[in-house]
């Protein structure tokens, strides 16, 4: 016998905006479990590792620290100068892949247990005001209820708790632009002494505070573009968090004849973060938390009941039908993943420990006087190693009468510093044949690797330049017989 047709209601709204345009607050109740554990050990985890990155030293230097004063990037051992800025792009690409091809295989898994805006709220903020205020019930009450000095007394603790964390999380965000002895130092000295990153971190503080004070759950629903486009990245066999309305339907209290698994408790409601019925379906606000599929399997045990009601499993899995991992789309993300991969290995393979930069100076692009074409640069050399580094400069592919000034020896340049020297390059007047390109070759004293760039030396075209010459030697000509 078939399962009955289950006629599911739809919404026109958010779960979060009344009909009046109005926000209610939301007061999600707590959830145990195994995938509350989980969720919460993983939370932890990802806050211990942002909050130690920049404790952790790796060759000399914290494992991220983003340098923007000296325009160095400190990643895992890497160093990368403002010339290797080229490579966020593989980056992001990188990280728009992978978001493509979980979201394709596991639907919204990133937004339930590592987005940062989940981690914080549900694991930090609503642990403190659970701990001040007490469970779901207690909360909503005091919130209806008439402003005692008892309710003054709860809300100053929580929000002084909240301000507090914020000013801890801004600061260890601060600490990867600036290291952690900086933010000491900061935070010990006067706020005049360091005015513009004290107002700084105080408007950053602020907005966390605002956020996970008050904004919450619109932050996923109204600003996040993620659950907008997760319907054009998922399909049927995308496995999300779903209610199996075959098993379940039609709800009625327990005991009732004929009925379904579904006792029509609203569990699965009272817990969700973002107020939805997920026996509605796959929905926008769903951010994958996996807090209803620890209620319902709690209700369910009490009942004596297979657990698994509420679950991950594809749409085609809850209605009988086998899910297909490899479907033209997942093999499609992970091809574009795996050659974007490659291509950022073999890019930051190119890396090399020392940068330069060839460019013309200020002015005219050439300048002729009576015996050269002279042509002028300025070379910017960018030492990336924590110490300090030795480099020789060559022309190289020029013609062989064409005279060098600057670097005529080899030049030191600081660790991780830079130097800017002036190359100045001319050519004899009557050996001049027109622009050509040129190579300037850097290379470290010991031999370990050279960089290059082509460069070209500008002068007028030849022909004028003859002419110049022809005229003056008339002229010279006209001033000796006279």
């Amino acid at each position: 016998m078939s399962a009955p047709i289950v006629q599911l209601p739809n919404r026109d709204s958010v779960t979060t905006i009344r009909k009046d345009g109005s926000r209610p607050f939301l007061f999600p109740a707590d959830t145990h479990g195994r995938y509350t554990t989980a969720r919460r050990i993983t939370a932890y985890a990802l806050i211990v590792f942002y909050l130690s990155l920049p404790w952790i030293k790796i060759n000399g230097y914290p494992a991220v620290f983003l340098n923007l004063t000296e325009r160095r990037f400190h990643l895992f051992g890497l160093t990368f100068a403002a010339q290797d800025m080229w490579l966020l792009f593989f980056v992001i690409t990188g990280l728009g892949f992978s978001l493509f091809f979980i979201t394709a295989m596991l639907g919204r898994v990133w937004c339930g247990w590592a987005c940062p805006q989940t981690v914080f709220l549900e694991h930090v903020f609503r642990r403190l005001e659970v701990w001040i205020e007490g469970d779901a019930v207690t909360r909503r009450a005091l919130d209806a209820a008439p402003w005692t000095p008892h309710k003054i007394g709860k809300r100053a603790v929580k929000h002084a708790a909240y301000i507090l964390v914020a000013a801890v999380l801004t600061h260890g965000f601060l600490a990867y632009f600036v290291s952690v002895p900086a933010v000491w130092s900061m935070v010990r000295a006067a706020p005049s002494e360091n005015w513009s990153i004290f107002v700084f971190m105080m408007a950053y503080t602020g907005l966390t505070y605002f956020i996970f004070c008050w904004f919450r759950e619109q932050v996923c629903i109204v600003i996040c573009p993620y659950g907008r486009i997760q319907s054009a990245l998922t399909d049927d066999n995308t496995v999300t968090i779903g209610y199996d309305a075959r098993r379940g339907e039609p709800r009625a209290k327990a005991g009732t004849e004929g009925a379904g698994d579904c006792v029509a408790c609203n569990r699965c409601v009272q817990v969700c973060p973002t107020a939805i019925d997920i026996r509605q379906g796959l929905q926008l606000e769903c951010v994958g938390c996996t807090a209803c599929i620890d209620a319902c399997d709690d209700v369910m045990t009490r009942l004596n009941r297979p657990r698994g009601l509420i679950r991950y499993a594809s749409q085609n899995a809850l209605q009988g039908k086998p899910t297909r991992w490899l479907r033209p789309r997942t093999i499609l993300y992970a091809l574009l993943l795996l050659i974007g991969a490659s291509v950022a290995s073999w890019a930051i393979s190119t890396i090399k420990p020392a940068n330069f930069g060839v460019t013309r100076m200020i002015g005219a692009p050439y300048i002729i006087d009576h015996d050269f074409v002279r042509n002028q640069f300025l070379v910017r050399l960018v030492n990336k190693r924590n110490v300090p580094a030795r480099f020789v400069l060559a022309v190289q592919q020029a013609p062989d009468h064409l005279r060098q000034a600057g670097f005529d020896g080899a030049i030191e340049v600081p660790a991780l510093g830079e130097v800017a020297a002036p190359l100045i390059l001319q050519q004899a007047r009557r050996a001049y044949v027109g622009p050509f390109a040129f190579v300037v070759r850097i290379q470290d004293e010991s031999g370990t690797f050279h960089l290059e760039r082509k460069v070209e030396f500008l002068g007028p075209e030849a022909r004028l330049l003859r002419d110049d010459e022809a005229e003056e030697d008339a002229a010279h000509e006209h001033r000796k017989e006279k």
